[in-house]
């Protein structure tokens, strides 16, 4: 039985430019091969950034430009890991991102895929040793465990340093970011291979103690990003915006071709589309994010600069390695129960077979303009479980190899057809709410847990100054 499409003409169009055509993927290996990880503060990502400028204008956007922010830059040193005692070897290991300079010398405590109850129950044992975790979930869990979790309990503990081990084998060390506020962690944090890890694990295991010493010389100083901004202008209704983003820097020791890139690509190639085939009624803000990986600096930036437009805000979504496989492209909105009939309704008529998920989490851009009360939503994972890992994400082998040009197409037109219809409805079911009500959203038994922590962890970074 059909359904009614007003958008049928423009769908066509979208679908079959987009799967008829390789920009998306040509875009995905210039980010990859020619800027590299677009760390911020790398040459490679202000080359992103002047790249990203050129299509959108190329594309036909209006308004492109970058808009430059201060942040507590960060540039990776050496690192050692050396086992002192019962055995001397040396293990390869990275530093984590915000890690501080530092040696420390100390007895390694495996708190195995630490569970938010063992930190304090083993309180005495952390106090001036090094902990292990790895990052996986831990077993019985009904939240996800983030790696800032396992390092501020480690921290409230009294831990020297860190150990962060990767889950997945075969894929080296692990990254991700342990600063605090845009600044560095209190004490050095390494990464490690699977590999590495689970051999310290059985060696302290056998041994009973086991004695490491751990060396960062990485250096923490004040640097400059950019968000880069494009507008498809409005007819009707141009002072109100739809608005569609995705970060564009990846950790530095890989192309993050995977997370964010394939997001990137797929922000650019819906601006590439809906410019050539529409007119929306209300403007289509494109937006790339910078310093999203080692803390939401760019989205957290920009709704400080644009505070007072935040009102005009009808919808964001949140593009975050969208492209990476065809499994996480769901819509998830973030407690708008409201707009699941919109959804389902659009999916009818769009003949698609997304998901339609209600959560939210505070790992990725739309946080920001979340806490805010602006309408929010993820192309993720429908049924979002407890994060177990990131398979190549976060490693040196979240390449270009790993990333088809089916997923990006997918991404990519998805997302170009959930915007035309966000800026065209006129019967739109829901109005923002205030940060207060945004607030109340999150006050659950998992999140309050969570809020807890950052407080607790605050207040030991403020009795250090």
């Amino acid at each position: 039985m059909s359904t009614h499409n007003p958008f049928l003409a423009v769908d066509r169009q979208i679908i079959g430019d987009i799967h008829t055509t390789t920009e998306v993927m040509d875009n995905l290996t210039y980010l990859c091969d020619e800027c590299g990880s677009r760390f911020p503060g790398t040459p490679g990502e202000r080359q992103a950034v002047e790249f990203m400028q050129e299509k959108m204008r190329a594309y036909g956007l209006q308004n492109v430009h970058a808009e430059p922010f201060a942040f507590g830059g960060w540039t990776r040193g050496t690192a050692t890991l050396e086992i002192l005692e019962p055995v001397q070897k040396s293990l390869p290991c990275i530093s984590l991102p915000y890690s501080p300079a530092g040696s420390v010398e100390a007895q390694l405590v495996d708190m195995g895929e630490g569970h938010p109850d063992d930190f304090a129950a083993r309180a005495g044992e952390i106090a001036g040793q090094i902990v292990l975790t790895t990052s996986e979930n831990p077993a019985g869990m009904s939240r996800g465990v983030h790696r800032s979790e396992k390092y501020g309990r480690s921290l409230l503990a009294g831990a020297a340093g860190f150990l962060f081990v990767n889950h997945y084998p075969g894929t080296g060390p692990v990254t991700g970011g342990i600063g605090h506020e845009d600044g560095p962690g209190a004490v050095p944090g390494l990464g490690l291979a699977c590999e590495d890890g689970r051999y310290l694990q059985r060696l302290l295991e056998r041994h009973g103690q086991v004695k490491i010493r751990i060396t960062t010389t990485d250096v923490n100083a004040p640097s400059t990003s950019w968000n880069v901004v494009g507008d498809l202008p409005g007819t009707t209704h141009p002072d109100e915006l739809v608005m569609v983003g995705c970060h564009y820097d990846g950790h530095d020791i890989s192309q993050g071709a995977g997370d964010p890139a394939s997001g990137a690509v797929a922000v650019l190639e819906a601006a590439r589309v809906l410019a050539k085939y529409t007119k929306p009624a209300r403007t289509i803000r494109f937006v790339l994010w910078g310093v999203e990986e080692i803390g939401l600096i760019g989205s957290a930036a920009y709704t400080q600069a644009h505070a007072a437009e935040l009102g005009a805000i009808r919808f964001y979504l949140n593009l975050d390695a969208a492209g990476t496989s065809a499994d996480i492209q769901d819509i998830v909105l973030n407690e708008w129960p409201e707009l699941t009939p919109v959804f389902e309704g659009w999916k009818k008529e769009m003949a698609d077979t997304f998901a339609i998920g209600q959560s939210v989490h505070s790992f990725s851009d739309h946080f920001p303009f979340f806490v805010q009360g602006v309408p929010t939503s993820c192309m993720e994972r429908a049924t979002r479980r407890p994060s177990g890992g990131r398979g190549y994400g976060h490693t040196y082998y979240d390449t270009l190899d790993k990333v088809e040009i089916g997923p990006l197409r997918v991404a990519s037109e998805r997302a170009a057809r959930w915007l035309i219809r966000l800026a065209n409805e006129e019967n739109w079911p829901i109005t923002q709410r205030t940060p207060e009500a945004a607030q109340a959203l999150l006050d659950t038994p998992a999140y309050r847990e969570t809020a807890e922590l950052r407080a607790q962890v605050d207040a030991f970074y403020a009795a250090r100054k």
